[in-house]
């Protein structure tokens, strides 16, 4: 039987791992910490990643779980559109929410039998012989295969030994994310419960409401970004900082942030990769090692593709392995692995550090000529992001 290891029980992993079992792979799934679980947050999937969710697992039910998300234009912090709300373009599947409990739960559901999970493995080491399999190692034990999936985020121990040229830095913001319960979220006007996004003078609020039965209690998510460090006080602190901050913006942005608890609260330094790994596979023995999802192309969340660009990596590599058998016939696959990924991430890539500018304005002339020509700015920049990712299929 041909195996595989993939390192990093995220989002990626679960998908990678799940979808090599479903091909007949053995699969070992690694993950450093003590249990797999999901961050209390959400997440958009854009037509690309349910149409990559789709190809990993057609009777994964992602519909069950997956909201509308409808469009809620473009504000001001006073209110006003910048860009009004529009009916989305493009044929396929419409773009939606999900709570990560509820994709999670999903995707621990689809590994199967054939997948091993192991936790509380911190992978160090990885080990690419010319002749023998491909292994990685946590300092103790070395984890052989055919495959090696490198699924183990932006801090990934196996792409620095491989592609250290790719260096994780600061993207000079800070962000925050919530998920406020039904039973705390404050009754919003008809004109507030499609959500939207806030542009301020380097500041951004972005919400989206979940459907009834997220995680069991639905809810409102949101996402607030400022530039500059993150903050070292505690969640408490923060938050109070917050709600100082965005206390002059529009509703519902002061109720949301009044309805958030300490506990809710998730901060996040935003990182990405300055450059993108020269590869994102690496041929050795009877296959190789990819790197998959964060771990290939960490970027900034201004497009929220980060996911979505995951899942297509997995349901992409599931293609070109899915009969492969070890030795000549998976060393081309995993190196047409890269071929495949590297073009269409660092598009996106360079579409999102473009809305970052937009993001980054401050100063009064920058905003007035921001917002001047925001109008133009979004649908070239996110109409280009999104149509791209509306046109891609996943590979026969």
């Amino acid at each position: 039987m041909r195996t595989a290891v993939v390192v990093g029980a995220g989002m990626a992993g679960l998908a990678a791992a799940g979808a090599l079992a479903r091909d007949g792979w053995r699969v070992t799934l690694l993950e450093r910490g003590e249990r797999v679980a999901a961050p209390p947050t959400a997440l958009v999937l854009w037509p690309n990643g349910r149409r990559a969710l789709d190809a990993l697992d057609p009777d994964g039910g992602w519909s069950a779980i997956a909201a509308p998300l409808p469009d809620g234009g473009v504000r001001r912090p006073d209110g006003q559109f910048l860009v009004a709300p529009h009916t989305r373009p493009g044929a396929g599947p419409a773009p939606a929410v999900v709570h990560l409990e509820d994709l999670y739960d999903a995707l621990v559901a689809g590994l199967g039998e054939n997948v091993e999970i192991r936790t509380g493995v911190e992978i160090t080491k990885v080990r690419t012989h010319r002749v023998t399999r491909p292994a990685v190692g946590d300092g103790r034990v070395f984890y052989d295969a055919d495959l090696i999936v490198a699924a183990d985020g932006i801090d990934s121990p196996i792409r620095h030994a491989l592609a250290p040229e790719a260096v994780v830095v600061g993207s000079g913001f800070a962000a925050w994310q919530a998920v406020v319960p039904a039973f705390r979220a404050p009754a919003l006007a008809p004109d507030q419960a499609a959500g939207g996004e806030t542009l301020g003078a380097g500041y951004r609020f972005v919400s989206m409401p979940l459907g009834g039965r997220a995680a069991g209690r639905g809810g409102v998510y949101w996402v607030a970004t400022a530039a500059g460090a993150p903050r070292p006080e505690p969640p408490a602190t923060q938050l109070a900082l917050l709600c100082r901050w965005f206390a002059a913006w529009h509703p519902p942005v002061g109720e949301l942030l009044a309805a958030t608890r300490p506990e809710d609260l998730v901060p996040q330094e935003v990182r990405e990769l300055r450059p993108l790994p020269r590869s994102y596979s690496f041929r050795c023995g009877t296959g190789g090692v990819v790197l998959l999802g964060d771990a290939a192309h960490a970027m900034p969340h201004h497009l929220g593709q980060g996911a979505c660009l995951a899942f297509e990596d997995a349901a992409t590599l599931r293609s070109l392995v899915a009969t492969a058998e070890p030795g000549a016939e998976l060393g081309a696959a995993v190196e047409q692995y890269d071929r495949a990924r590297r073009p269409r991430t660092a598009s996106v890539v360079r579409q999102t550090r473009r809305m970052s500018a937009v993001v980054q304005a401050r100063g009064r002339l920058a905003l007035r000529a921001r917002n001047a020509a925001l109008g133009s700015l979004r649908p070239r920049i996110l109409g280009h992001a999104h149509g791209s990712a509306a046109d891609w299929q996943p590979p026969e």
